[in-house]
This record gives structure tokens, sequence and C-alpha cells, in this order.
């Protein structure tokens, strides 16, 4: 797939006070918060909440995740938050980028893995259900017919 073609979401924040450490910037435990919203903003694209996720019989745990910080972000900072679908036919993989958004320097970057778990029997499938590949496959023939 080429990646001008994945599918992409972006949101811009500023860090608050409330998730800065004592040394004033941002604990790393609250990335995840940042993570989640632009993972959010990036299923809202094809029409795949976590309320139509449950909805459509399944839940997506985090199973593995990696963040490298690379610049330390201090609270009261606006940043810009990407997040692109990467893998998507057997799991979910979602890799993150965190920007300065007034220099574009890129401060963090990270991924997570999800995977399927049908809610009738709670066991992990193997490979992404259809309705989310097919979800998928729509975002990826609207952006060609464009």
């Amino acid at each position: 797939m080429d990646k001008a073609n994945l599918l992409t979401a972006e949101v811009t924040l500023v860090t608050s006070f409330n998730d800065a450490d004592p040394m004033g910037v941002i604990y790393h435990g609250n990335y995840f918060r940042y993570f989640e919203q632009v993972r959010h903003e990036l299923m809202s694209k094809i029409d795949y909440s976590y309320h139509q996720m449950v909805a459509s019989g399944y839940n997506w745990p985090i199973i593995d995740t990696r963040v490298k910080y690379v610049k330390a972000i201090p609270f009261c900072h606006e940043i810009r938050v990407t997040a692109t679908l990467t893998e998507w036919e057997n799991r979910i993989r979602v890799d993150y980028i965190v920007y300065d958004a007034k220099s574009g320097v890129r401060m963090t970057k990270a991924h997570t893995l999800q995977v399927a778990v049908s809610i009738e029997e709670p066991e992990m499938c193997f490979a992404s259900p259809k309705v989310f590949i097919d979800k998928v496959e729509s975002y990826h023939a609207s952006l060609q017919q464009n």
C-alpha cells in the first residue's frame, strides 16, 4: 500500500499542567491519552468507533505497545499528534508521532497493537473480522475515486 493512501488522523492539543511530573515535563504515562485521542479520530474516519466495535461483536484490546521518547514535552506546550493505520489484516497496528506544533520537530514516536476478541466466544481472532476489513477497504476505495 502506498504510504500516501494509508489511513491517518491528526489532533493538535496543548499539554496541561496536570499532565506534568514534578520536573515540569509531561509524565510518560500520559502520552497514552494523546494516542487514544488521535486513535479515536482515526477510527472515526472509517465509522468504527469503540461503540461500533462492540456492536459488531468484537473488543479490540491493546496487546503491545512501544514508545520512544525523543524529546521531553513541557506542560502548556502545543503538540500535533498523528496516527497512521499500518496493519489491519490480522491485527491493528497504529503508528504515532508527536511533533512540536510550531517547529515540526519530532518529540515522540510510538505504536500500539490491537487484536480482535470475539465478545460471544471470548477468544482472540487470528485475522481481523470482515466488518473491520470492509471499512478499511471502503476508505481506501474512496481515496482512489477522488
